[in-house]
């Protein structure tokens, strides 16, 4: 397998095209207060079942973080996709920051993560994607007292970076362990080391830490991007420096500076000072200090990562003599990458791991050592080049895209062990269980004590519910598989089955992002994707609906980019507006330049009418009825002139076309045509609308249902329309917001009510509705499934409930496993729940069987309760139940 480059770029895509759109109100000043709480929205709101389509990672993991008091309970960064809570019971991630709106998008980048061993209820957020202009917020402090499922906020007076340059090193956001008012983070952009001691409500700046930080991986970078100083990159608490709740004496923190790298309070951070003879000449990624033997190990690298990195070293300090001690694996001559990644053994404090993190061929490294770093071992080595032996197997069933569909020569394999892989814990509590991130995925075993007794230990994907991909593009056809992504890094997928991950992404070719993509709207087995690819071409087309694809044809000169591509309705012809060349069209093997249309315009296709193809560039409408070969100018004006803008024609229906997009300072809303594009009319009621799609008509209508990612009455949302625009529906809620939301959005053509949102990291998420005119309840469109739910209250007080529900098999074959989901009318919350595992989204609950009661056969009932609480005096009881995603009967 080439060297994965999809992992390495930073994902700025389509985010940067919409900041123009976006505000954020930022407090200055050297010490910050809570920010207010969201008003409440008043935009009539539908009741929606959300879920992502299964893909299982496909981004970067830099930092997995383990409580030291209570076991089982562990937490996820990612530099754009939020933070996940791990479920024991379930192995899988919960999403922790859905709520993230529209205005505050950039909190899904997660530049740190701290929970708290005093208090395991309370976690702890460093939010922000970038430091320089392309994320126009500041940074926040996000604190939760309920496990990350609620969240008050402290903006901050400067930018954090979770998408940044040296994102792997940390974590910046430390605890103390005795005193658990006391958090410290370390702050890039010459912003210095800040500490609260009302955990985490303010925050002011350590006046009295002597340094800033000074690397910046490329300092004339005139972005910002690669040109920030990467400040203070760790804290350490020596918790044998106190005892009770006294706060914590002895703390070091690490300072990307290659001369001055590493500082030691002894006074709780009331004075700093440089630690006498550490290392000089490296940056210091991570710190993990072994409070029982009296040393602190750090992680050496000549950059600052996460896909950089040439030289390294791991060094022993003795924290009570002050004596340092180089332990690397191996002589840094020999090392052609940095160290990161880098874990102790809580339970047997003397084993120690850390991973060279930019060991990009053949594969990552990854070393243990079980004394105190005087020897050390390798996850895998070379017996005769270009061969090797591997201590561990890997078992990537689960996730079958994550080798790539590669067919790599020695030494390379597939899948690989990994890369990136700066984040690296071995639970505290459980010596066999590891858990890392790589560029991808989250890797882990629970077998990992095979390793130092000769045995083979096994690796096998640890991402379940961890969806953190941006899409660019979403298509659903009206045949065959219900949904076709385009992704960053990953390419995309065609989902067969929205609730299984994909065998594999698009290949042959391999596009490290797919752009754009369209089907045939009369002929949905045609499939064209457009992409950014290394070398090669840059549109790919398929003739089975995704499932197989071969380039079409040879790049035009000059191309550098996927751009957007479409379609012809009958699936003949192709027009291609890729970067760096003007508008193309062709039929498949061959392109010939458009006339008409300028170099960059956004394509489109008319669904109906298979040689009308449509553009849009700068305010201009451009129209083609030959095909593609030439376009005309229309008349119509008043369109938006900046600003990204999205398009689509209505299936089934020539020259009905609908328009999004805009900017904030012009034109921005949505715009309806029917002739063509000569004129549009804009509709009065949508404020701002970034993007629109179709789906199946409403019960009783004979239009299309439109949804869009809109500000419709003040509020950002997901909307549907169900009466040509008339009149709109918030369909997702504040606690499923998904930060931005305006590259793409379709609905469903075979399911009423069901939309595809694109995410930029978080994912594809569905939504699925629970009302539909007419008929009561229940999921449109959903099979309905041989159950009935029975739903009894069983006790009630004061703000709080007790429930029994019974669900029977009315079929005739038995179940070998359930998942059952329902969404609470009046706000209520599980609690605790018995005879099952749970989880909770907003008012959406799935509750799954437990091991002993999967199998229910025909005729049989299963049951389990639960107790809950209630914000009001209402308790009403859910009036729809979903076995597996169909409906079940209500009794």
């Amino acid at each position: 397998m080439p060297r994965p480059r999809h992992a390495r770029r930073p994902r700025t895509r389509l985010l940067l095209t919409s900041v123009l759109t976006l505000t954020a109100g930022l407090l200055t000043g050297t010490q910050v207060a809570t920010a207010a709480e969201p008003r409440a929205t008043a935009v009539a709101a539908d009741t929606y079942t959300w879920k992502n389509a299964r893909i299982d990672g496909g981004g970067f993991v830099p930092g997995i973080v383990f409580n030291r008091s209570e076991k089982n309970l562990a937490y996820a960064r990612t530099d754009i996709g939020g933070a996940y809570r791990w479920n024991q019971d379930t192995a899988s991630w919960t999403p922790l920051l859905d709520s993230v709106g529209w205005d505050d998008w950039g909190h899904t980048g997660v530049a740190s993560l701290a929970t708290d061993a005093v208090d395991p209820d309370k976690v702890y957020a460093a939010v922000g994607t970038y430091t320089n202009d392309w994320d126009p917020g500041n940074g926040a402090i996000l604190r939760s007292a309920d496990r990350g499922a609620t969240w008050k906020k402290t903006d901050l007076p400067f930018k954090l970076g979770g998408n940044m340059p040296g994102r792997g090193m940390g974590e910046r956001l430390a605890i103390d362990p005795h005193d658990d008012k006391v958090l410290y983070l370390g702050a890039p952009s010459g912003k210095g080391l800040w500490r609260s001691t009302d955990a985490g409500v303010t925050w002011s700046q350590v006046t009295s830490f002597p340094n800033v930080g000074n690397y910046r991986q490329d300092p004339s970078d005139t972005s910002g991007y690669a040109s920030d100083n990467q400040g203070v990159v760790w804290v350490t608490f020596d918790e044998s420096s106190a005892t009770g709740a006294d706060r914590t004496r002895t703390l070091y923190a690490g300072v990307a500076d290659k001369d001055d790298s590493v500082y030691r309070s002894t006074d709780a951070g009331a004075t700093w000072e440089r630690v006498a003879g550490q290392p000089t000449g490296h940056l210091p990624h991570k710190s993990v200090l072994d409070a029982e033997n009296g040393y602190l190990y750090i992680a050496y690298s000549d950059k600052g990562g996460p896909y950089d990195g040439g030289k390294g070293q791991v060094w022993r300090y003795a924290t009570k003599t002050g004596a340092w001690k180089d332990i690397s694996p191996v002589a840094e001559a020999d090392t052609y990458y940095g160290f990161s990644g880098l874990t102790i053994d809580r339970q047997h404090p003397g084993t120690v791991m850390v991973s060279g993190y930019s060991s990009w061929w053949p594969d990552t490294l990854i070393f243990r050592s079980t004394d105190s770093g005087g020897t050390w071992t390798k996850a895998w080595d070379y017996t005769s080049y270009p061969n090797r032996a591997n201590r561990y197997t890997m078992d990537v069933s689960s996730v079958p895209w994550l080798t790539w569909g590669a067919n790599p020569s020695p030494p390379e394999q597939t899948p690989k062990l990994g890369w990136m892989t700066e984040a690296l814990e071995i639970d505290p509590f459980d010596s066999d269980r590891m858990m890392y991130g790589t560029g991808a995925t989250v890797y882990g075993t629970e077998d990992l004590g095979k390793w130092d007794a000769g045995g083979t230990f096994t690796i096998k994907p640890m991402v379940k519910g961890l969806e953190e991909t941006a899409v660019n593009d979403l298509a659903s056809p009206p045949s065959g598989a219900p949904l076709l992504s385009a992704l960053g890094d990953i390419g995309g997928f065609r989902h067969t089955d929205l609730t299984k991950v994909p065998s594999m992404m698009y290949t042959s070719p391999n596009f490290t992002s797919s752009t754009s993509l369209d089907f045939a709207e009369s002929k949905p087995d045609v499939v064209v994707r457009a992409g950014n690819v290394d070398s090669g071409a840059h549109v790919a087309l398929s003739q089975d609906n995704g499932a197989n694809w071969y380039t079409a044809g040879t790049d035009p000169s000059g191309v550098t980019g996927g751009g957007t591509v479409a379609v012809s309705a009958d699936g003949g012809r192709l027009v291609w507006s890729p970067d760096g060349a003007g508008v193309q069209t062709g039929t498949g093997s061959s392109w010939a330049a458009a006339s008409g249309v300028p170099a960059g315009a956004v394509i489109e296709s008319d669904r109906a009418d298979a040689s009308t193809f449509y553009a849009f560039r700068s305010g201009t409408f451009y129209a083609s009825s030959d095909g593609g070969k030439t376009f005309t100018a229309k008349a119509s004006s008043g369109l938006p002139t900046d600003g990204p803008v999205r398009f689509k024609a209505v299936p089934g229906a020539k020259g009905d076309i609908w328009l999004a997009g805009g900017s904030a300072s012009g034109a921005y809303g949505l715009w309806h045509s029917t002739d063509g594009g000569a004129t549009f009319t804009k509709l009065s009621n949508v404020q701002q609308a970034d993007t629109i799609g179709f789906g199946k008509a409403a019960p009783g209508a004979t239009y299309r249902t439109l949804y869009a990612s809109a500000k419709i009455g003040g509020v950002r949302g997901i909307f549907r329309s169900t009466d040509t625009g008339a009149t709109w529906t918030r369909v997702n809620d504040d606690a499923h917001q998904w930060g931005w939301t305006g590259a793409a959005i379709t609905g469903d053509p075979r399911v009423y009510g069901r939309v595809y949102v694109s995410t930029n990291g978080r994912g594809v998420v569905y939504g699925d509705t629970a009302d539909v005119p007419g008929d009561g309840g229940g999921s449109p469109g959903t099979p309905t499934a041989a159950c009935t739910v029975t739903y009894k209250v069983t006790n009630e007080w004061s703000g709080g409930f007790q429930a029994d529900v019974t669900l029977t098999n009315t079929g005739s074959a038995a179940w070998n496993g359930w998942s059952l989901d329902w969404t609470f009318a009046d706000g209520q919350k599980v609690s605790q729940l018995w005879n099952a595992s749970y989880t909770q989204a907003g008012t959406a609950v799935t509750a799954k069987n437990a091991s002993w009661n999967g199998t229910v056969v025909a005729g049989s009932s299963v049951a389990f309760g639960f107790t809950g609480s209630r914000p009001g005096a209402a308790n009403g009881k859910p009036t729809a139940f979903r076995l597996d995603g169909q409906n079940c009967s209500v009794a």
